[in-house]
């Protein structure tokens, strides 16, 4: 595996000219020129568990850019251990937490501000599900090591033997962490490359985002997620089937 790109070389690649984008606590926050523009920074580095005070400082940050209006876009930098599973966090209602930073995310990105991910470290889990996986388009730098689950976690709640699930990430990309894995799944559109200038790379991502989230589409065709695209599309049909019967009933 690569060596992760590190924060520094990351933001001097995105903004040659400089930037207001500081590192305090693990937490990414600031802004900085892009294409005319502002790009406004938020993310998780150094492998820093996301814990309920970090998820509600940058769900803050979020906010901040809706309440400013315009469309500026936002970046989610993303080097992150897992969230932070103390006794004290989940008493105080981690999870609600969580979602919050992700609906912020997806509040922006409804307002206008195109939200693009960037892993370039470790994520996992609800940390992962809150930062990487709200965003509309997802990519990655080459040493980045996502995971919503690793397989020994899955063995202890499934109650599978590791080995059985380690022969099963072998041929279905579900189930296996890593980077190769996420691409083919659709969970990472791209794979930046950092020998070259990032601020383009991402503003093209920025430029070219869909509309819709095309992560299911790209799971099919990439061979990561054969079924995935036909279930959802199937859900999305009953349910619309229930709204007209209940309009009509009405």
């Amino acid at each position: 595996m690569p060596d992760k790109m590190p924060l520094d070389a990351i933001l001097a690649s995105l903004f040659p000219e400089g930037h207001a984008v500081t590192l305090a606590d693990g937490l990414i926050t600031g802004d900085g020129p892009l294409n005319g523009g502002r790009l406004a920074v938020i993310g998780i580095d150094g492998d820093t568990a996301l814990g309920i005070e970090g998820a509600c400082h940058l769900a803050g940050r979020v906010l901040d850019v809706v309440r400013a209006g315009g469309a500026t876009p936002i970046l989610v930098l993303i080097d992150s251990d897992s969230q932070r599973m103390s006794r004290r966090d989940e008493l105080l209602g981690l999870n609600e937490y969580l979602a919050h930073l992700a609906k912020a995310l997806l509040l922006a990105d409804a307002q206008g501000h195109p939200t693009v991910g960037l892993l370039y470290g470790h994520s996992a889990a609800g940390a992962f599900i809150a930062t990487a996986l709200a965003t509309r388009v997802l990519a990655a730098l080459p040493g980045a090591h996502p995971s919503v689950m690793d397989l020994p976690s899955v063995a202890r709640v499934t109650k599978l033997p590791l080995e059985t699930l380690q022969a099963m990430a072998r041929s279905t990309p579900v189930f296996a962490p890593g980077l190769d894995n996420m691409v083919q799944t659709g969970a990472v559109q791209v794979v930046l490359d950092p020998d070259k200038p990032l601020g383009p790379q991402v503003g093209a991502l920025i430029a070219e985002s869909p509309a819709d989230d095309t992560r299911d589409a790209l799971g099919l065709a990439r061979g990561g997620r054969p079924v995935a695209r036909d279930i959802a599309a199937r859900v999305v049909g009953e349910v619309q089937g229930v709204v007209v019967r209940e309009a009509q009933g009405a």
